[in-house]
């Protein structure tokens, strides 16, 4: 199979855009609501969608946090190597608030499984949703579904998506590849 590319960096943008203005006609000025990225990868799209919703709400300060869900994981204990945790940085409380929890790409749901989990750590939040640039809708293991969604596809097992950041790739952009693991 040959790698095929389902979004660049243009489409990129403008999914971007399009989940912001989502985001707004939900949460307004955002007055109670924060966002939340799962790390490693779900940061960068949660830098974005931060960024560019204080571009279009002109707004100096939207609450906004690095989830790290290292310990949270149910495959922690099939790790071969040890595991280093990332930075959690959450600093404000979740308690009352309406929760935005970013990821890049929803495949089986055990990541915001384990997010929800750790969520739980910092408070009780009125209201989680869930923003993913990708839904790779066939391949749920848990119940667990987003409310914003950058494109839905359609893959086999065999396939796996790639995201691609500027910051750490060189380049935005969103590719199908095989699975060699």
């Amino acid at each position: 199979m040959q790698p095929r590319v389902i979004l660049d960096s243009k489409k990129l943008n403008l999914t971007i855009t399009r989940l912001c203005h989502q985001l707004i006609e939900q949460h307004k000025d955002f007055a109670n609501s924060a966002i939340i990225g799962v790390q490693p990868r779900g940061v960068f799209l949660a830098d974005r969608i931060h960024k560019k919703l204080g571009e279009i709400l002109k707004k100096k300060t939207i609450p906004y946090g690095k989830l790290d869900i290292t310990f949270y994981r149910d495959d922690l204990h099939l790790q071969e190597k040890p595991i280093l945790a990332d930075k959690m940085d959450i600093e404000f409380t979740l308690e009352g608030k309406n929760i935005i929890l970013v990821d890049d790409v929803l495949y089986t749901g055990r990541t915001i499984r384990a997010a929800l989990d750790a969520i739980l750590a910092y408070g009780r939040p009125d209201d989680v949703e869930l923003l993913v640039l990708i839904d790779r809708r066939l391949q749920r293991h848990l119940p667990i579904q987003a409310k914003y969604v950058g494109k839905i596809i359609d893959s086999i097992t065999s396939e796996k998506v790639k995201v691609e950041w500027k910051e750490t790739d060189g380049d935005d952009k969103v590719w199908i590849v095989e699975d060699k693991d």
